[in-house]
This record gives C-alpha cells, sequence and structure tokens, in this order.
C-alpha cells in the first residue's frame, strides 16, 4: 500500500497488517471503487429486476448495510441483506444479486451465491479472487475484481461497499450514486485531516471508552450500518465486547432494561450516540431522554456527530471515525488489531470436523 502524505502518526506499538495505514486509505478506497464499477457488462435490463439480495458475511456484508442505507429511500425495488447460507426462497430470475466476499472464500457466501445462480438469478460478483471469482468465471457472470492488497475484508470497506452503487446507478435504478460517493470522498478527506491532529475526536472517544464496553446507539439506516460497523470493529481490532441498537426501537424495549444492576453497568458500560442530520426530530428527542434516563447507570455517554454532505459521506464519516476509535482501543490494549485467531479457529475446525 502507498503510504500517503500527512498521514497521522500511528499510536500502535504493534500493526503486523498495517491497519491504521489502510483506515487512513478510505477516501483513495472509494474514489477507486468508483472507477473500477464503471462500465461493467453482462448486466440485466433494469426492468427485468424485480428485487436486489447482497449476500455477504462479517466485513464484506457491511457492504449491503451501506446499500440499504444509501440506496434504498432512491430505489424502485426492494433490498434483502443475507448474512447466511442461503438466499430466501424468491431468489430466482427477478433477482439480482450481488455476492460479496473479499478473500473470495467464505463458506456462507459461496453456498448462498451458489443456490441463486441454481435459482436464475442475475449474478455480480465483487471478490479479491479465492473461489468465488472462479465460480464467476465459470457462470459466466460479471466480476469487479477488488484490490488483494488489503489486510482484510474489514479494511476494505470502500473497496466493497461503493461497487454495488455504481452498478445500481449504471442500471438506472440509483440515479446520483457516482456523486454521493464523491462527496463522501470529499468528507472523508476532511475527516483524515482532523485525524492527524492530536487528540482528535477518535483518541478522545477511545479515552473515554477506556477499558468499559461500547453501547453504541444511532438511528435511521445510515446510523445503524454505522453502529453496527463500530461494534464490528472493536470485536475485531480491539477484540473487546461492543453491542449496539438503533432508536426509536430502543425505546421499546431496551431501556426498560436498565432499571437494575445501575452498580455493575456503572462500571462496566459506556454509550456511544451517533448522531447524523438524517434524525427524525422524535427520534433526536428521544436520544436526549435516553442519555438522561442512562446517565446514572453507565459509566459515561458519549456523542459523535456525523459531518458532510449527503447520508452516504454521513455514513462513511461515521465509519472512519469509528474505525480509528477501535484502532487506538487496540492500542491502549496494547493488541495487533490485524490478526483474528479465534475466527480462523473456529474456521479451521468446521472445515476440518474437529471438536
Amino acid at each position: 500500500m502507498t503510504r500517503l502524505a500527512g498521514d497521522a502518526p500511528s499510536p500502535l506499538k504493534i500493526d503486523s497488517q498495517h491497519f491504521w495505514e489502510a483506515m487512513l486509505g478510505l477516501p483513495e478506497q472509494v474514489e477507486s471503487a468508483l472507477r473500477t464499477a464503471r462500465g461493467l457488462g453482462g448486466l440485466p435490463p433494469h426492468d427485468q429486476i424485480e428485487h436486489v439480495v447482497v449476500v455477504g458475511m462479517g466485513g464484506s456484508g457491511i457492504a449491503g448495510d451501506v446499500l440499504v442505507a444509501a440506496a434504498l429511500p432512491f430505489l424502485p425495488v426492494p433490498v434483502t441483506v443475507v448474512k447466511e447460507h442461503a438466499p430466501p426462497d424468491y431468489v430466482g430470475p427477478g433477482s439480482l444479486v450481488f455476492a460479496m466476499s473479499f478473500s473470495g472464500d467464505t463458506e456462507e457466501t459461496l453456498e448462498a451465491a451458489s443456490q441463486a445462480f441454481e435459482a436464475g438469478a442475475a449474478m455480480v460478483v465483487v471478490a479479491s479472487g479465492g473461489e468465488l471469482a472462479r465460480l464467476a468465471a465459470d457462470w459466466r457472470v460479471p466480476l469487479v475484481e477488488v484490490p488483494a492488497d488489503l489486510p482484510q475484508a474489514r479494511a476494505a470497506l470502500g473497496t466493497m461497499a461503493v461497487p454495488p452503487l455504481v452498478i445500481l446507478e449504471e442500471l438506472g435504478l440509483f440515479p446520483g450514486a457516482s456523486r454521493w460517493a464523491e462527496l463522501a470522498v470529499d468528507q472523508l478527506r476532511r475527516r483524515r485531516d482532523e485525524l492527524a491532529q492530536p487528540g482528535n475526536v477518535a483518541e478522545a472517544v477511545a479515552r473515554r471508552i477506556g477499558r468499559t464496553i461500547p453501547l453504541v446507539h444511532s438511528s435511521h439506516a445510515i446510523g445503524a450500518a454505522a453502529a453496527l460497523r463500530w461494534k464490528m470493529q472493536v470485536n475485531e481490532n480491539a477484540k473487546a465486547p461492543a453491542f449496539w441498537n438503533v432508536l426509536p426501537e430502543v425505546c421499546h424495549n431496551e431501556v426498560a432494561g436498565w432499571g437494575q444492576h445501575g452498580d455493575v453497568t456503572r462500571q462496566l458500560i459506556t454509550l456511544v450516540n451517533l448522531r447524523h442530520d438524517a434524525e427524525h426530530p422524535q427520534v433526536a428527542r428521544r436520544f436526549d431522554l435516553v442519555a438522561e434516563l442512562l446517565r446514572e447507570v453507565v459509566a459515561d455517554v458519549v456523542e459523535v456527530r456525523a459531518k458532510g454532505e449527503g447520508e452516504l459521506a454521513q455514513l462513511f464519516d461515521l465509519v472512519l471515525v469509528g474505525d480509528a476509535v477501535s484502532l487506538y482501543l487496540a492500542a491502549a490494549a496494547g493488541v495487533d488489531p490485524g490478526p483474528i485467531p479465534v475466527l480462523e479457529e473456529i474456521k479451521d475446525r468446521l472445515r476440518t470436523g474437529a471438536p
């Protein structure tokens, strides 16, 4: 990977897979993906598409959540995100299925994508290689080949998430996608400049979380995708527990669960609120009410507000801040953010049949 001018100095003493550098490269990832996904042949006519399905797991699968957040309000067809071994029964000739796997070897994605192809769905594969890229060649379906020089799927969100948006734009289903992505690049560069400053927002949030467990709340589809991303990045990069939820749903169940055990939760949990411009006015009020209720039973309440023009820009802005927070937490814990041995162990035991 090319080192970027003006990079923020890394706080990590151990970073064997260069995750800090990959995090700072998110603007260039999005910009490059815009070019890579254009002019793809072999796509179905848009009037044959009855619904869109995104199949993927983990750091690849969250590309589907980004698609839902950015495009669903504008699409004339529904979108389903599949994070398991099988697509829905309705997948067939009227479906456009994006099969997403950075490695190209994700078990669940391979099985679900194969079933979708056999059902007659139009397929687009997004992968760096592996078995999924081989299947794309066998199936004679479009392949967006993403760069393989990034360390892992979770460090490749821009590379994975942008191609489906551009493809839907070229099909006439999501007009303006490229412009929204360009605005996201502009904001990501501004935020990266902020992260280069001492005491930046990510460093401050990580310090306030400390050794507590972050509970990330947000709202709307863009906030849900951002909160999920924060949770995943703390899990994998900092090797620490984290949880997430969305408003207004929080106000219909979770908030009731804070009625007991405040003496425990006050030592363990930090509430992190991710705010953005797409909030419903009543949801904005709910954030204030929930924070007021929880201040007595959590260690701290932290707010991060998205910047940028457009919902995609604000989503990616929250992603970049969260990625940096997770790396600051990894640095404070003295862990290497790259290797994830427990996940590899699970895959190996499933593959070999070991108990």
